[in-house]
């Protein structure tokens, strides 16, 4: 059931683009599918997945544990970091998203982290969410 991933991955893309909320806290066209190069302030990366089998005797289905890092380039704080994550965290919460050719079961948070990267010393926010689909 990994063919879930990409389309939950878009779906939540979408969504966390489309809320006003957190484009007011970083702004538009910073939610990124890989980290990018020299950006400054805030930004969204999509990060590690893990799907595991969740069928049923008559459904297939698929549990994936995903990852959310929320990055704060050179101009900004841990606070704001912590900001925005805390939007991602209510934006997704009982948010009503149609991954394409399946149906969401639930989407719940479970676990924000604040590090400070290794190499740049840069805060970053890795915010865990347990997600189940179900194939239609």
């Amino acid at each position: 059931m990994s063919d879930a991933i990409l389309p939950l991955r878009r779906a939540i893309h979408a969504h966390l683009s489309a809320d006003a909320g957190l484009t007011a806290l970083i702004g538009t066209g910073r939610i990124h599918d890989e980290p990018p190069r020299a950006l400054s302030g805030l930004y969204v990366v999509h990060g590690e997945v893990t799907a595991e089998d969740w069928s049923t005797g008559s459904d297939r289905g698929c549990e994936q544990k995903l990852t959310l890092g929320v990055w704060a380039g050179e101009t900004t704080s841990s606070r704001k970091a912590l900001e925005a994550a805390a939007r991602i965290v209510a934006s997704l919460e009982g948010a009503a998203l149609a991954p394409e050719g399946h149906r969401l079961v639930n989407l719940n948070w479970l676990s924000s982290k604040l590090a400070r990267d290794p190499k740049t010393h840069l805060p970053t926010v890795t915010l865990t969410f347990r997600a189940v689909t179900e194939a239609l």
